[in-house]
């Protein structure tokens, strides 16, 4: 029997610090039983952002929910990688029961389920939170308070943090230099914030009407806001993904070296995945196959070399070598959050020059773009292939580009359909990665 909160069985969950340091008895759980249960093909997902354990147990549950059918004869197991993230609670997730939006207090105001998911993700920063929640609040018009909100985004964040994720920061280049500093964070909060709340408001604007709305700078702090905190998130996404998942799978390779792994990831959990593939072991070769669902890192990860940068090559450049199967990166031109607000963020972290300048649309294919925008790219013999072609005939080896736009479609602004991921389709598509049958 599946556990009651789970679609499938045999499920394990792992638990993660936000060092990437496992929970032991979760961990030793599953390398002790993986081989009592006759697991050949192990399913690992790592969910992106996401407010609690439970939202994420529930993401897991409805996704792994057509495998057993669509893969009857397959001896499967399932893994749910739980991390310290956060989701925004105005961001209605497709398919989720509890309609958040339809609940909250309109923008910028920082309602409760929001600043408690701060409160847990960021712990000893409730002075700093109170604070920018009652900002938000109260919205004062002189540009003194706008200023003061970002010094307050940037001590919550802590953009040089302690520990070991003080060396997953940053997406740095193969000559040391960084890539995606969060320079949105410093100089001026009030030209940030207005142009972030520009770009909300052409998100929401009906066709036709983009640019003649009048946005409130307020708008766009709490967009700031939510940046600011998955800057830290990406940050520690790379953490948990190299000192911790792929460690696991490295004791698991000494432990049951015949059980195959297929990892999952969606948005930061596509990065925690792929930086998991940076610390695997030397010599472990039983990763077959990566799939990147709206994955929320540069699209120039894995580039030997950078179009805008020939001495220079991608955080995780060479990485897709370490799967014996595909790295397959799905995209969809419906993600809001990634093909706007991703790259104007990323704009802003490596140029002082802003979107109003450049536009939208220009924005869209500059070198900031994300995976789940666009797909992987300089690297060289990547096919892109449509969802459905993809799953006729997959190849077996390297990156694949797959647009999943005919169903990653639904969501309202500001993220757009990021997380309209739980589709027969997508569990179909893991599965002809790793050639299970």
């Amino acid at each position: 029997m599946a556990d009651p909160a789970m679609s499938v069985t045999p499920y394990w969950e792992l638990t993660f610090d936000a060092d990437g340091d496992p929970d032991t008895g979760r961990r030793d759980r599953l390398l002790t039983e993986v081989v009592a249960r006759g697991v050949r093909d192990l399913v690992v997902f790592s969910h992106g952002w996401n407010s609690d354990r439970s939202g994420a147990t529930r993401l897991y549950s409805h996704f792994f929910a057509p495998f057993p059918e669509l893969a009857p004869a397959a001896k499967l197991g399932y893994v749910g990688v739980v991390w310290p993230s956060m989701r925004f609670s105005d961001e209605p997730i497709p398919d989720f029961p509890r309609a958040v939006a339809a609940e909250l207090p309109p923008r910028p105001v920082l309602d409760k389920d929001t600043r408690h998911a701060l409160l847990e993700t960021f712990p000893g920063r409730a002075t700093v939170i109170d604070r920018l929640a009652r900002l938000l609040d109260q919205q004062p018009r002189e540009e003194t308070e706008l200023e003061e909100f970002g010094r307050l985004v940037r001590l919550l964040v802590e953009i040089v943090p302690p520990g070991p994720q003080a060396l997953f920061g940053a997406d740095t280049l193969a000559e040391g230099v960084p890539q995606d500093e969060p320079a949105f964070l410093a100089g001026s909060t009030a030209t940030v914030c207005e142009e972030f709340a520009q770009a909300i408001a052409d998100l929401e604007a009906p066709d036709g009407a983009r640019g003649f709305t009048i946005p409130d700078p307020w708008d766009g702090a709490h967009e700031l806001l939510r940046q600011g905190t998955y800057y830290a998130m990406k940050r520690r996404a790379g953490t948990v993904g190299e000192r911790g998942l792929g460690r696991v799978i490295g004791q698991l390779a000494e432990r049951a070296p015949g059980v195959r792994v297929h990892l999952v990831g969606h948005s930061f959990g596509g990065r925690l995945v792929s930086f998991a593939l940076r610390g695997l072991p030397e010599g472990v070769h039983t990763v077959k196959s990566v799939t990147l669902l709206q994955g929320a890192f540069s699209h120039y990860a894995f580039a030997t070399r950078l179009p805008h940068d020939s001495r220079a090559g991608g955080v995780l450049q060479g990485q897709q070598n370490r799967v014996d199967g595909p790295l397959v990166c799905c995209y969809s031109s419906h993600d809001s959050a990634l093909g706007t607000l991703y790259p104007l963020a990323s704009r802003m972290a490596g140029d002082a020059q802003g979107v109003a300048e450049f536009g939208i649309g220009q924005v869209l294919g500059a070198k900031w773009g994300a995976m789940g925008h666009d797909g992987v790219q300089a690297v060289p013999g990547t096919p892109s292939l449509k969802l459905a072609d993809a799953l006729r005939r997959l190849p077996t080896k390297g990156c694949v580009n797959v647009d999943a736009a005919a169903v990653v479609r639904r969501g309202g602004p500001p993220s757009g359909a990021h997380s309209d991921i739980v589709h027969r389709e997508l569990a179909q598509l893991v599965l002809a990665a790793g050639r299970v049958h």
